[in-house]
């Protein structure tokens, strides 16, 4: 009969052969997409939200996703965290205005003698742009580093601040932590992750913001400038050497007893905002895994490059700790159930680490 309509039969063999292609690009399609689906989450990486936003940058992912996996089987006992505190732990900015940091609190106080608080300002208009320049190597800017901190301190030793003045200081400032610090620090203390916090910044105001914004915590230890105080609470000057953004390698932290308490922990978590922060870790004995962590605030374009040169991650205008939290949900249980519903991991995901 077909023989007989030849049209019909044309029609039909047609129809035959649209329906076998598209069986076989349904198939093709579908394979494609598992394929991707697959591909998807064969990295851990990959399935932390945080490390999917676009400000979000990485030279080499796959030496990330080794980092991130070690931290994972090494769990709460093999880490440690240390971190910079001005604009790493603090907020550059909030609503297109900026934050201060611990030398900007003394330079808009009112505690602070007004000709004291101009001359830290001019300090500062001189010497930070040289800071934050990406053209100027860090060997050039060591010397005009050790200029700036050393008269900026010469001006808070005669300024007239008094040590009861850090409280009313820092609650009349615009200091800001990144948002998601309080969990951070929470999480840390309570599942016992030891938190170093080295500072170029005022040692005495870092430990006073963190008193104001609740989350001063006994696994916290500080290295910073720390003023030094007569009987009455006056400022006479300053302790030690001047610790700057460049010099993190040279801290007594490094030949103290501390990283040797600590080296059973090898895995680190680095935070900082400036270039010299790399070296805030050089004092870890054996250090097996370190994942740097960079706050890029400043000339991102120029200074991207060497950021990622330095850093593992790079966090371009980002002012939150989230990403920081969501890594901490991969790499422990929690070991009290305090607060459950802050941290969760999968165990299927920490399998594939293996």
């Amino acid at each position: 009969m077909l023989q007989e309509r030849p049209n019909l039969r044309f029609g039909l063999e047609i129809a035959l052969g649209i329906g076998a292609v598209l069986a076989v690009s349904l198939i093709a399609s579908r394979f494609i997409w598992q394929t991707k689906k697959k591909k998807k989450i064969t990295r851990i990486i990959d399935t932390i939200e945080e490390l999917q936003k676009p400000n979000v940058r990485m030279k080499d992912p796959d030496k990330v996703e080794d980092i991130v996996c070690q931290l994972i089987n090494g769990r709460a006992s093999k880490l440690q965290v240390i971190s910079d505190f001005d604009h790493t732990i603090t907020r550059i900015h909030y609503q297109q205005k900026p934050c201060s940091s611990t030398y900007s609190i003394l330079d808009s106080s009112p505690y602070i003698r007004e000709e004291c608080r101009k001359k830290a300002k001019d300090l500062h208009s001189k010497y930070y742009p040289i800071e934050i320049d990406p053209t100027i190597s860090i060997e050039d800017k060591i010397p005009k580093m050790v200029e700036w901190y050393t008269q900026a301190h010469h001006v808070v030793g005669t300024s007239g601040v008094k040590k009861s003045d850090f409280t009313k200081m820092v609650e009349s400032s615009d200091v800001m932590l990144r948002s998601g610090c309080e969990l951070l620090f929470d999480t840390l203390n309570t599942n016992g992750i030891p938190l170093l916090i080295f500072s170029a910044g005022l040692g005495d105001l870092v430990k006073e913001v963190l008193t104001h914004f609740g989350t001063l915590y006994p696994n916290m230890k500080f290295v910073g400038n720390f003023m030094d105080f007569d009987e009455e609470g006056n400022t006479i000057g300053f302790k030690g050497e001047v610790i700057h953004m460049f010099n993190k390698n040279q801290s007594s932290i490094h030949n103290s007893e501390y990283f040797n308490q600590l080296k059973h922990r090898n895995n680190i978590i680095l935070m900082g905002d400036s270039l010299g922060d790399l070296q805030m870790a050089d004092g870890v004995p054996q250090p097996v895994n370190v994942l740097r962590i960079g706050f890029l605030n400043h000339k991102v374009e120029e200074s991207l490059p060497k950021y990622l040169d330095g850093y593992d991650i790079v966090l371009v205008d980002d002012q939150s700790m989230n990403l920081v939290n969501g890594l901490l949900q991969r790499i422990f249980i929690p070991l009290t159930v305090r607060k459950p519903q802050k941290l969760f991991i999968c165990d299927s995901l920490v399998m594939t680490c293996g």
